[in-house]
């Protein structure tokens, strides 16, 4: 095996490997055990969706609830983060940890205090607005709006939560007044450089800057309508990186690949879903969401390798697969109000002899 191949696998191997954001079926029937292809590509750390601003407080609990008791039924797969220290035991074991995240302010129902409950529940971070404007901040395929009060309000509830404040999906006026609250660092979880290509997700160098200025990162994602590449090739993902750390420098770049796991059969969408109204064909979307490709778990290890052979120090390729964010985590993280034990799982029915 060529040296510059063994370099890579012997980093990617020791280093934290955190993937920002993931995607799995909307649905309680959906099956975590899918995530063993992050942990078998290296993965230490994943953040898993759990809603959108689409989908109704019902659908989000059962999900939530469905993954919580998966995680802990697996206890020789995953580790369920509740802080920093987690990540940094599931490596030391070869464990994938996991946390959730939630996209939009819809399912707080207007309740800061909500925050704080789906802190308890496992959730790590919290952006206020999926693509569209609500009663919280604008969304970014939207009229550019300003933060509201409520707004404000979630977000000093995610600051004194211990959370994430993400910016992803977030209008561009309503993501630059929640970083100039001054409240602590923010996040882009799965966000590219706007310069590199044009679309209104992708974050302006002024979105960018500010979110260094908060001590925030910018992770960049897989998907090809936000790469120059529309197949999500590799080698986009590098040039995105490239860029981003040519102007802030690897203390703030991260990955948040946006991976979406198959559906199964699973119909996970809510009833009477708009698919245009939330992914706009007038913003490039065509016929939807099945036709966007996006980069796979199995291309971290290319990332990994990619970057030594673009000349990046292994320090620094070790800040970017994942020890800016987990710097991060162990900065902002606080752990959970509730002390209760999970409660145990109902011993299975004997068989039939």
């Amino acid at each position: 095996m060529p040296e510059l191949a063994l370099r890579a696998r012997r980093l990617h191997a020791e280093a934290i490997v955190w993937d920002a954001h993931t995607c799995l079926p909307l649905h309680p029937d959906a099956d975590l055990g899918m995530l063993r292809r992050h942990r078998d590509a290296g993965a230490s750390f994943v953040s898993v969706n759990i809603g959108m601003d689409m989908n109704p407080l019902p659908q989000i609990l059962s999900v939530l609830a469905s993954f919580r008791a998966q995680l802990h039924a697996r206890p020789d797969l995953f580790v369920p983060v509740d802080t920093a220290e987690d990540v940094l035991r599931a490596k030391r074991e070869g464990k994938l940890a996991v946390a959730f995240d939630l996209e939009g302010a819809i399912p707080l129902l207007g309740r800061p205090e909500m925050v704080f409950l789906f802190h308890d529940l496992g959730v790590r971070q919290i952006h206020l607005a999926y693509n569209r404007n609500n009663e919280a901040a604008g969304g970014c395929y939207d009229v550019d709006i300003p933060l509201s009060p409520l707004g404000r309000r979630i977000v000093e509830a995610v600051h004194a939560a211990g959370m994430f404040m993400d910016v992803s999906h977030t209008g561009h006026r309503s993501s630059l007044e929640i970083m100039a609250m001054g409240l602590g660092p923010v996040i882009f979880s799965h966000a590219n450089p706007r310069a590199l290509k044009a679309d209104k997700r992708n974050a302006t160098l002024e979105q960018i800057e500010a979110c260094v200025a908060t001590g925030g990162v910018i992770c960049v994602n897989g998907v090809g309508r936000f790469l120059t590449d529309p197949k999500a090739g590799t080698p986009a993902i590098l040039d995105a990186i490239d860029w981003l750390v040519d102007r802030v420098g690897p203390d703030h770049v991260g990955l948040g690949i946006d991976y979406s796991y198959p559906a199964n059969g699973l119909d996970d969408e809510p009833p009477g879903l708009d698919r245009d109204y939330w992914w706009p064909r007038r913003e490039g979307y065509g016929a939807g969401l099945a036709d966007i490709r996006i980069a796979a778990p199995e291309q971290l290890p290319e990332i990994t390798e990619g970057l030594l052979a673009r000349g990046y120090a292994e320090a620094d390729v070790a800040k970017i697969l994942g020890g800016t964010m987990l710097a991060l985590a162990q900065k902002v993280w606080k752990p959970s109000r509730s002390t209760a034990a999970f409660p145990p799982q109902p011993p299975s029915k004997a068989p039939r002899s």
